[in-house]
C-alpha cells in the first residue's frame, strides 16, 4: 500500500475510532472495542472501502502506533484521544519522575498559567521522551517541550496510565509541576 492511501486510512480510523464512531453506526465495547469484520463492512457501507490486509498493514505501520487488535485479532481499537466517552480499562501506573509534553509556541503562555488541560479528550496526553514531544509540539507550529514532574505528582496523588503505544495519560497537569525546556 502506498503512504497516501496508509494515511488516509489511518485518519478515516481516527475519526471514527476516536470521534465518531455512531457516524458508522459502530458502538465502542468496553476497553474501546469493535469487532473488525463490523468495521470493513461499515467502512464499506459508507464509501471508504478497503481490506483486512490494508487495516493490518495501518495498524503495523503507524508511526504513531495510534490502533491495536486484541488478542484474538478480531477486535480493535484506538488506543487513545478518544473524544466519545469510553472505558479503555487502563490500570492505573506508576510514571517515571519527568515525563513530556509538546505544543506550539503560542500555547506556552496559556500553559504557563493554567496547566495543562485535557481539552476535548479523556486525558493529558504525556511523552516518554523530548524527541517525541517535539514531533507532537511540530503539529502545533514552533514546537516547545515541557518537562512534567510526573513523579512528584504521583506521589502527590495523581493518576498516570499508559496506552499500549507508550503514551502516559493523565486528567490534568498543575503548572508547578511543568518545567519549560530551553532550546526544544
Amino acid at each position: 500500500m502506498d503512504d497516501a492511501r496508509l494515511v488516509r486510512i489511518s485518519k478515516y480510523l481516527s475519526k471514527h475510532l476516536r470521534h465518531q464512531p455512531q457516524s458508522l453506526g459502530l458502538t465502542l465495547e468496553p476497553g474501546g472495542w469493535v469487532s473488525v469484520e463490523t468495521l470493513l463492512a461499515a467502512s464499506a457501507a459508507h464509501g471508504m472501502p478497503f481490506t483486512r490486509d490494508e487495516l493490518d498493514e495501518v495498524v503495523a505501520r503507524n508511526n504513531k502506533q495510534r490502533f491495536s487488535f486484541d488478542a484474538s485479532g478480531e477486535r480493535i481499537r484506538a488506543n487513545q484521544g478518544h473524544s466519545v466517552e469510553v472505558d479503555l480499562q487502563l490500570e492505573p501506573r506508576i510514571p517515571p519522575e519527568v515525563l513530556y509534553h509538546g505544543t506550539g509556541a503560542t500555547a506556552v503562555p496559556a500553559i504557563l498559567q493554567q496547566g495543562l488541560l485535557k481539552m476535548r479528550r479523556h486525558h493529558v496526553h504525556l511523552s516518554p521522551d523530548v524527541a517525541t514531544a517535539r514531533t507532537v509540539g511540530r503539529r502545533h507550529g514552533a514546537p516547545r517541550v515541557f518537562a512534567v514532574l510526573a513523579g512528584a505528582m504521583s506521589r502527590d496523588g495523581c493518576t498516570f496510565y499508559r496506552a499500549e503505544n507508550g503514551v502516559w495519560l493523565v486528567d490534568a497537569v498543575s503548572p508547578r509541576y511543568l518545567r519549560l525546556l530551553e532550546n526544544t
